[in-house]
């Protein structure tokens, strides 16, 4: 009999805010965080806009750990936030767990990469009329300062090296960056860490942050982000007839998976918030950005997940989708649900809360999972902002601008990534 994982803890930081009450209010009531870009100047970029997280202090946000995380990257910090507040609410003490069964695993990207700044660094180091490495002046000193560098530029293992000392969790350590499915497919290879016994406790999610001129330069070139300018609150339109690309947002979103074996024997059952009993995970091979047009890949992940869990597609009550607000991706997404679910595709709603804060990259997948608890728990479904004009092509609920009551039994969270990756989970309501 294989192990239950359930998820005991929750936790994000968003573009919408940091608190989960507080985002979880606002995604309900249909607000936006999107809004013209401060983190740099973007005046002359073809999009003038993103999703940035606004007033988060990590200075008082991490308190006494604040000094061994000072160098860390912009994504680092926004996952220590979003992990701070699931260790707290998950009621865990690291004095009272085996380290060694505690791991971390996220799908965490780089953060604002400056190549000018690195080069720099490196050239400051090396002595006038130097020509090769000394190992003991010049190399202690370029050693010192190319460790702060990874960590300022964000070597993307850094987010888990400082999640591992922060929860003094010495167990397996990974991170995946599968671009926009790499938190979804953190949580589905966390939950099979510890239900093959190499943990007890996942630390997991992701973290991403690429509102800066080399990243929104990338997807400008590839016409993938929108370019509604002239009202960036309705930019992101997802399943919309007149969709025109997505908003880059950034955040981090982190679960506290344990083995419902764990979670009972230190007395939390009282944390337990959902159960995830489902995920499945494949590749396109097909394109380095673009999804397989029948979405293929997407069909194998969503019949893997269902597989898993032993259900069938009208065991599924919610689908939180990939949902990005573009022309491809969300024609294929539908195309995926209606092969898999069938007749039943048209009687399961599904919403996409990028319409509200963007597209997080690799957290993105973290926060929708984290969505999905919440929406089990209030029998809620957020709804898709922005939905004006329907599309023949996306012929499914997807839950137009006003949330929903609706009894949430299972939910499904879709997460699709450049390069073909798809990744599905499956949560249902915790029954002891």
């Amino acid at each position: 009999m294989r192990k239950r994982i359930v998820i005991t803890g929750i936790g994000w930081v968003t573009p919408l805010g940091h608190e989960i009450e507080g985002v979880w209010r606002r995604l309900l009531g249909a607000e936006s965080g999107i809004a013209a870009t401060t983190l740099f100047d973007a005046r002359k970029f073809p999009t003038t806009f993103s999703a940035e997280v606004k007033d988060y202090d990590f200075e008082r946000v991490i308190g006494a750990s604040y000094p061994k995380h000072r160098h860390a990257g912009q994504n680092t910090r926004l996952a220590l936030g979003a992990a701070q507040a699931a260790w707290r609410g998950a009621g865990l003490d690291a004095a009272h767990l085996d380290p060694y069964m505690v791991g971390t695993y996220t799908g965490a990207g780089d953060g604002g990469l400056d190549f000018e700044n690195f080069t720099t660094t490196a050239l400051k180091a090396m002595p006038e009329g130097a020509t090769t490495v000394d190992a003991t002046i010049w190399g202690r000193v370029a050693l010192q300062r190319f460790n702060a560098m990874c960590e300022i530029e964000q070597e993307p293992s850094m987010t888990i090296s400082h999640l591992s000392m922060e929860f003094n969790a010495r167990g397996p350590s990974m991170n995946c960056l599968t671009a926009c499915a790499a938190s979804t497919q953190a949580i589905g290879e966390a939950t099979e860490i510890i239900r093959r016994g190499d943990a007890d406790v996942m630390i997991s999610g992701g973290a991403h942050s690429m509102i800066h001129p080399f990243g929104v330069t990338g997807f400008n070139r590839l016409t993938a982000l929108s370019t509604l300018n002239e009202n960036p609150r309705q930019a992101c339109r997802p399943f919309d007839a007149t969709r025109g690309g997505f908003v880059l947002g950034e955040g981090a979103g982190i679960v506290i998976l344990e083995s419902l074996e764990h979670a009972l024997a230190r007395g939390a059952r009282d944390k337990i918030l959902a159960e995830i009993v489902g995920y499945g995970s494949s590749c396109d091979a097909f394109a380095v950005t673009d999804q397989h047009p029948e979405g293929r890949g997407a069909v194998v992940a969503i019949r893997e997940a269902l597989k898993d869990a032993g259900m069938t597609p009208g065991d599924i009550d919610y689908i939180n989708a990939h949902g990005t607000g573009t022309k491809e991706n969300d024609s294929t997404e539908t195309l995926a649900v209606k092969a898999v679910f069938g007749e039943h595709a048209k009687k399961v709603p599904m919403s996409s809360i990028k319409s509200m804060m963007g597209h997080l990259i690799a957290a993105a997948g973290a926060v929708e999972l984290i969505t999905c608890v919440l929406a089990m728990r209030d029998s809620m479904i957020p709804p898709t902002a922005n939905y004006q004009h329907p599309d023949p092509e996306c012929d499914l609920d997807y839950v137009p601008n006003v949330a929903r009551p609706c009894k949430i039994d299972v939910a499904m969270s879709n997460s699709f990534g450049f390069g073909g990756q798809n990744d599905t989970v499956i949560v249902k309501r915790f029954e002891g």
